[in-house]
């Protein structure tokens, strides 16, 4: 039995991974400030006499006895962190201080949660993870890509200064039951959107491209990376090849839900990517044939299944 911090362990990942190490017979202490988890994605595991919750804030210091740390805090959609993109940026980058002392002291192995968006609007396509990125470092979305960028570099230093075990992932656009309603993510947008009746919003001409992995396919990965020899550091790219247009994708919902819902076109944000999509031979190299598994339709489906339950529609 193996002890397991999670931080952001209430969120829409963290929580997954919760209920997956503890079906593995681990012990998991989920950590979360609750900014943007919500206590109903892991209520079902306060049973679990090896499920422990704590309420507080990674900016600030945490002292406990693991052998292995999740990174997952930070508010991940564009809603939530430009609320507040100082605090944002705090988060990410005094979290990765305060957790990476912790990983040190204790001599824990630490995955840091990253993020597709340190290649920002990527003029490589698909992208590997030896792609540098182009990211605007004062634009509206930067204290998210550059505090995970600032991340990857603590994590890296205190690898090779400190000798801390360290993974990092590269997450892209994950989806599945505990979303929430009002993140800001495309998905969740247009599923709610197509659920209640209202136009489905796209932001540009629709033409840009995301790719997308159900949650458990990104769980997997997860641990998969954690488990790897001490020597594999990453970064990892772990995401779904297959490419959508946001007009397919909300077509797609569209026939999924059966809605009557229009669509609707608003300008286009700044500095949003026009391309995203991961090159992901590397984890399929190194996390033991890692790939996706779960189609876009059977995900969106089980997504649809969980916002009707959500909304009681």
């Amino acid at each position: 039995m193996k002890r397991i911090l999670i931080t952001g362990g209430a969120g829409f990942i963290g929580s997954h991974l919760c209920e997956s190490l503890l079906t593995q017979n681990n012990e998991v202490i989920c950590l979360d400030n609750f900014f943007t988890g919500h206590k109903r994605n892991i209520v079902k595991l306060f049973g679990n006499p090896f499920f422990e919750l704590v309420r507080h804030d990674i900016i600030s210091p945490y002292y406990c006895e693991v052998d292995e740390i999740y990174n997952l805090a930070c508010p991940a959609s564009p809603v939530h962190y430009q609320y507040n993109p100082i605090k944002t940026i705090k988060t990410s980058v005094m979290g990765a201080i305060n957790l990476l002392g912790l990983a040190k002291r204790v001599k824990a192995t630490i995955l840091q949660a990253s993020t597709s968006e340190v290649y920002g609007d990527p003029l490589v396509h698909p992208q590997p993870e030896s792609y540098w990125g182009n990211v605007n470092p004062i634009g509206g979305r930067a204290s998210y890509d550059e505090g995970k960028r600032c991340a990857e570099t603590l994590f890296m230093n205190y690898h090779s200064q400190n000798k801390v075990n360290i993974k990092i992932a590269r997450i892209f656009n994950t989806y599945g039951p505990n979303m929430s309603p009002g993140d800001g993510r495309v998905i969740s947008n247009f599923i709610v959107q197509a659920l209640t009746g209202r136009d489905i919003t796209i932001y540009g001409d629709g033409s840009q491209s995301r790719s997308f992995q159900y949650i458990t396919d990104l769980v997997d990965g997860l641990q998969r990376l954690m488990n790897t020899a001490h020597e594999f550091t990453g970064p990892v790219n772990l995401g779904n090849p297959e490419e959508i247009s946001m007009i397919s994708l909300a077509e797609k919902i569209l026939h999924l839900t059966r809605s009557k819902s229009s669509i609707t076109f608003l300008p286009k944000p700044a500095d949003d990517p026009v391309l995203r999509k991961p090159d992901i031979s590397m984890a399929m190299e190194n996390l033991n044939k890692w790939h996706p598994r779960v189609s876009l339709d059977e995900g969106l489906l089980m997504t649809i299944d969980y916002f009707k339950e959500l909304l009681k529609l």
